[in-house]
């Protein structure tokens, strides 16, 4: 969260965007957020979450368009954590402020369990269905036409704003990040590798029940990218806890993950997305500069513990030489 942002979100802004859904302050129990303020609560029973976003991170429209396509995916059979609307019968609430305002959304919570570290590392069950999830999600967006329409990769919030959080000292990481723009404004773009992608699928975003469905949630990052950046976002998760001293274990999960998620993606007949695995490389470099980003607009870094400094280094490096966590392994 940008702290400038964490400090204009009030207690009045929580009241009365809980209000706009019929729900009660004492009904709400804060989660927290990276980049929205989030709170759950419960209504006969179930459980549901209220989100805050920022106007300086999103417009009305993109919210819109975002809950527009959740409610397209879960009519076509998809398990996602489907959108409410307000006691007024609106998808999206604007709550003012003085100098950011803060737009209020509600979703179903969605059920199962989150499969955390290490459970999600060397899991072979997990990652096929991974796959069967991503390949229903790309098969669906396909056919999507929307009335609203989400920003493409290129206007993400991390890039826009990178100049912004990074420090002077890695005035490196910014030229390596206009390098790789370039590099990937030159991919080609077909209706069979480039679409409307969640754009952060990984542990923290989906939910696993007892029958070992996915419910995927939230759709915040969603934008128009091509399909293999949302494999490759998977992936990077399951790779960038081992350093570069553990470059072993790191070739074994790699290697587990791409075959299973290819074998649960492929399942039915349908195919990966054409030079998806040539273009894991860059994505898997576009996601460590987004992460790097954020780690400098959320965290205070300035007395980092042990794996963080390390992280931080081991990245760094990573970056300015335009390597990814499986370039040896390729």
């Amino acid at each position: 969260m940008d702290p400038q942002i964490k400090l204009l979100f009030l207690d009045e802004h929580a009241i009365e965007g809980a209000a706009r859904f019929g729900v009660r302050q004492e009904e709400l129990s804060f989660i927290g957020g990276f980049q929205n303020f989030i709170y759950s609560y419960t209504r006969e029973g179930c459980k549901y979450i209220l989100r805050f976003t920022p106007s300086t991170l999103r417009t009305q429209e993109g919210l819109e368009a975002e809950l527009e396509w959740i409610r397209y995916l879960a009519e076509n059979g998809m398990s996602v954590s489907e959108p409410i609307p307000s006691a007024q019968g609106r998808d999206v609430e604007c709550v003012s402020g003085k100098m950011v305002d803060f737009y209020a959304t509600s979703f179903r919570h969605a059920p199962g369990r989150k499969i955390g570290y290490p459970e999600c590392l060397g899991n072979p069950l997990l990652y096929e269905q991974c796959g069967r999830m991503t390949s229903h999600l790309h098969k669906l967006t396909k056919r999507y036409e929307p009335l609203a329409r989400r920003h493409s990769w290129e206007r993400n919030e991390y890039l826009l704003r990178a100049r912004k959080y990074i420090p002077p000292e890695h005035a490196p990481i910014l030229r390596a990040l206009d390098e790789l723009k370039e590099r990937l404004a030159s991919l080609p773009i077909t209706p069979d590798n480039f679409g409307l992608i969640h754009g952060d699928i990984n542990v923290g975003n989906f939910t696993v029940d007892e029958t070992g469905e996915i419910t995927l949630f939230d759709f915040d990052e969603c934008q128009y990218s091509w399909y293999a950046e949302d494999i490759a976002i998977q992936l990077y998760y399951l790779l960038y806890v081992f350093g570069e001293d553990s470059k072993s274990e790191r070739k074994v999960q790699y290697e587990h993950f791409i075959e299973h998620f290819e074998r649960g993606y492929t399942e039915d007949g349908r195919r990966l997305p054409e030079g998806w695995k040539d273009q894991l490389s860059l994505f898997l470099r576009l996601r460590e500069i987004i992460v790097f980003v954020g780690m400098y607009r959320s965290w205070d870094l300035r007395q980092p513990d042990d794996w963080t400094r390390d992280f931080l280094q081991d990245s760094r490096m990573r970056i300015i030489n335009g390597l990814s966590l499986i370039d040896d392994f390729q």
